[in-house]
C-alpha cells in the first residue's frame, strides 16, 4: 500500500472507533478532523516514517497556534489510536508512541540549555578513548546544525562536507536541506574520522557508528546523551531535541533573522520556527526583572 497516510484505512479507523469501541459520532468527528490535522503537518512523510522528534514538532506547532493542553492531548490521543489501530490491522510495524508513555504538553517554551550546560556536557567526555571522541563529535554536531537525532543517525560519510563546512541531511518527506557548521564541530569531526576505524573494523556507510559497526538507533543516542548529563549534573531534562532547541534559540539570540533559521531548521511553516522567539522574549524579560532597577 504506497499512500502515505492510508486514508482508505481511515474509513476503517473511524467504523472500528464507533461500533466496537462505542464511541459517539461526535467523538469520530473530532478523530477525523485531527488526523486530518497530523497529515497536512506531514506534508510528504509516510506516517510510518514518523518518529517522537517529529512528533515533538507537531506538539510545537499546534501551541504556536495557539491550541490549549487539552486540544493537544486530545489530538495526540486521535494519533495514537490510529496507529495502533494501523498496527493491528499489520498494516505498519512500529509507532512513534511505542516507547512513550505520554507527552507532557504543559510547558508552552521548549527547554533548552544554557552554553554553560554545553560546556559542562562536553567536559564530561573523555577524549582518551575512541568513543569519548565521537561521542564528542555527536554532540558537537547535534548542538551546532540543529538536526533532529534521527536525521542525524541516517546520517552517511557522503553527507558531510569539511572543507565546505557543511552537513547534508533529509528531514520530512526526504526533503534535503544543506546546514553550515562551525570549527568546534569542524575540529571534532575530523578527530573522530580519524579515528573512527578504531571504533569497529566493519565497513558501513553510516557516519556514526557503534561498536558492531552500526548505525546508532535513537535509544542509543538518547543513552549516550543521558549518560553525560547525568555526570555533569544537570538536573533538567536532557534528551536530543533539546540541543535542537538549543541550537535555535541561541541563533535568534545572537541576532539570526527568522527565515534563516527556518531554513536551517527545515520547518515548512515559520509558525513552527516562532516558538523560538518566545524562547528568546522569556529570557529578556527573566533578564529585565533581574537587573533593572524597576523590574
Amino acid at each position: 500500500m504506497a499512500e502515505k497516510f492510508y486514508k482508505d484505512k481511515i474509513d476503517d479507523f473511524i467504523k472500528f472507533i464507533k461500533f466496537e469501541k462505542g464511541l459517539s459520532e461526535n467523538t469520530a468527528i473530532a478523530y477525523r478532523n485531527d488526523l486530518k490535522l497530523f497529515e497536512k503537518f506531514l506534508i510528504n512523510l509516510k506516517i510510518d516514517k514518523v518518529d517522537e522528534d517529529i512528533i515533538t514538532d507537531f506538539i510545537f506547532e499546534l501551541k504556536n497556534k495557539n491550541y490549549s493542553n487539552l486540544s493537544i492531548a486530545r489530538v495526540l490521543v486521535s494519533i495514537k489510536n490510529y496507529y495502533k489501530f494501523l498496527l493491528k490491522e499489520k498494516i505498519i510495524n512500529k509507532s512513534p508512541f511505542e516507547n512513550i508513555e505520554s507527552f507532557k504538553v504543559r510547558k508552552k517554551i521548549p527547554e533548552i540549555l544554557t552554553l554553560g550546560d554545553i560546556e559542562n556536557l562536553l567536559n564530561q567526555i573523555d577524549l582518551s578513548t575512541k568513543e569519548g571522541i565521537r561521542d564528542k563529535a555527536i554532540l558537537e554536531l547535534l548542538y551546532s546544525s540543529g538536526i533532529r537525532v534521527s536525521e542525524l543517525t541516517n546520517m552517511e560519510l557522503t553527507d558531510v562536507n569539511l572543507d565546505e563546512k557543511i552537513v547534508r541531511c533529509f528531514g520530512k518527506g526526504a526533503k534535503e536541506r544543506l546546514i553550515p557548521i562551525g570549527d568546534y564541530v569542524i575540529e571534532a569531526l575530523k578527530n573522530y574520522l580519524k579515528h573512527r576505524a578504531e571504533i569497529s573494523p566493519e565497513f558501513s556507510n553510516y557516519l556514526f557508528i557503534t561498536r558492531l559497526g552500526k548505525k546508532f538507533t535513537r535509544a542509543g543516542i538518547w543513552k549516550i546523551i543521558k549518560n553525560y548529563a547525568k555526570k555533569a549534573g544537570i538536573t533538567k531534562n536532557v534528551y536530543p531535541h533539546i540541543f535542537r532547541h538549543s541550537f535555535a534559540t541561541h541563533l535568534l539570540k545572537g541576532g539570526a533573522d527568522l527565515r534563516s533559521v527556518q531554513e536551517m531548521l527545515g520547518h515548512s511553516d515559520i509558525s513552527t520556527t516562532q516558538i523560538y522567539t518566545h524562547v528568546d522574549r522569556s529570557h529578556l524579560k527573566n533578564i529585565h526583572k533581574k537587573f533593572h532597577p524597576r523590574g
